[in-house]
């Protein structure tokens, strides 16, 4: 699904703009950090209590647009919302290694801290990949 070329922007980059779907069919959008997974997903952590995530919880199709000036990439798909563990302190590790530029924090370490900040994870399944410039 994810050519070479698309996986080397989206590796290259770490911010996205997601789009979800509000109750009454309105788009939100947030800026988020990203971790392009081994198998072409996105990974984001969330708090549990923001708009992204209620909204991916009752409409799991969500689009995200990585820019890089006027180019730009649109990612069109389907989230997965995980707040188990112990697959949410994996990903969460991952992402924060990912966008702090340093060591990945043992997954059992900062389980208390992701249920005090009431973190969980949005790995979104790409259905369709744009490339604008």
């Amino acid at each position: 699904m994810i050519t070479e070329e698309q996986r080397a922007f989206l590796t290259a980059h770490r911010w996205a703009v997601l789009a979800t779907g509000r109750r009454d069919g309105s788009p939100q959008q947030s800026m988020v950090g990203y971790l392009l997974d081994d198998e072409g997903r996105l990974v984001v952590s969330a708090k549990a209590y923001t708009a992204k995530w209620r909204n991916a919880r009752r409409q799991p199709r969500v689009s995200l647009t990585v820019p890089d000036g006027r180019a730009h990439l649109v990612v069109y798909g389907t989230a997965e919302c995980i707040d188990a563990d112990p697959l949410r302190a994996e990903l969460t590790a991952d992402v924060f290694a990912a966008l702090g530029g340093g060591d990945r924090p043992d997954p059992s370490t900062i389980v208390s801290m992701l249920d005090e900040q009431q973190r969980t994870v949005l790995r979104i399944t790409p259905d369709q990949i744009l490339f604008h410039e």
